[in-house]
């Protein structure tokens, strides 16, 4: 499918070469368990190499090591009478980041006064930094790394909020159509970058740059499809479009498909970038196996 281009940063990006041979040969995948409720939602990267997953309905975090090994590291509880709005879940656990020193934020929804942004401290138990609307869908987080808070995508409210999770402080920082949902999802995936918060719409199948500086926003690509979360390698985008089961890249030529189902896919839900080591979350909601997919950028 087509891609439009209207910004200036993404139509100067480079854009990966498709791989000569199947991207599966140069891949790992580290298979979770389904029966354990292990579907990853989100990524956060360790110094190790190391990947911290949320898992989506349990309140577990779990640790997936570079040989392949998964452990839980923090649980967060599940409140016995949580109702998470549209997927009525007792919890949702979505983005999660993490902080230099090696704290972890996550973004956590259950209906109830229990919806916030917490703080993980392996070893510790999580704590609440900041409560959240009980009635939004908590997804997608990015740090400001010039002064540490943290953005929220909500993907119900049509907002991105920014926390301090130092004194607890939440301001709406970005609302708007750009952020709304059409029927289900909209503000989902959040990163930093190039000096704005850029924002995926999986409804709308948009990706948005709102400038750090508090200027209008506007739409950098659409067409997308029903696009999660994403992360930069340079200026070019990768991006997991969940329920089509691809990954691809958005650069100044278009966008090209780099993983699909045949690679292992099953409804990605996340990507991290670390050099050009790429790491995919898939979650398996509407099917298949749910695993953590390694593989390189070429």
């Amino acid at each position: 499918m087509r891609i439009r281009q209207i910004g200036a940063a993404l139509a100067a990006a480079a854009v990966f070469a498709l791989p000569a041979a199947p991207a599966q040969a140069a891949s790992r995948i580290v298979p979770l368990d389904l029966a354990a409720g292990q579907q990853p939602e989100n990524i956060a990267l360790e110094p190790d190499g190391s990947a911290d997953l949320t898992f989506a309905y349990t309140g577990e975090i779990g640790r997936v090591t570079p040989d392949g090994r998964v452990r839980v590291i923090a649980r967060i509880p599940v409140p016995a009478d949580g109702d998470v709005p549209v997927v009525h879940k007792k919890l949702f656990l979505g983005g999660i980041v993490r902080a230099p020193g090696g704290d972890l934020y996550v973004a956590v929804s259950t209906g109830t006064a229990a919806t916030g942004l917490y703080r993980v401290r392996p070893g510790s138990a999580p704590v609440q930094v900041a409560a959240l609307s009980p009635a939004g869908f908590q997804n997608g987080v990015a740090r400001d790394p010039a002064g540490g808070d943290v953005f929220v995508a909500d993907s119900f409210g049509s907002v991105v909020r920014r926390v301090s999770p130092r004194t607890g402080r939440v301001t709406d920082w970005a609302t708007g159509e750009l952020l709304a949902p059409v029927s289900g999802f909209g503000a989902n995936g959040v990163q930093v970058h190039d000096d704005a918060v850029w924002v995926s719409n999986l409804d709308r199948g948009t990706l948005v740059r709102l400038p750090l500086t508090g200027a209008p926003g506007r739409v950098a690509a659409s067409g997308l499809g029903p696009v999660d979360d994403f992360a930069f390698h340079g200026d070019t985008v990768v991006a997991a479009v969940n329920q089509e089961n691809r990954v691809v890249t958005v650069g100044r030529d278009g966008t090209r498909t780099i993983l699909s189902t045949s690679d292992g896919l099953a409804n990605p839900t996340s990507v991290a970038v670390r050099g050009d080591t790429l790491y995919v979350a898939d979650s398996a909601y509407f099917g298949g196996q749910p695993n953590l997919l390694r593989t390189h950028l070429r």
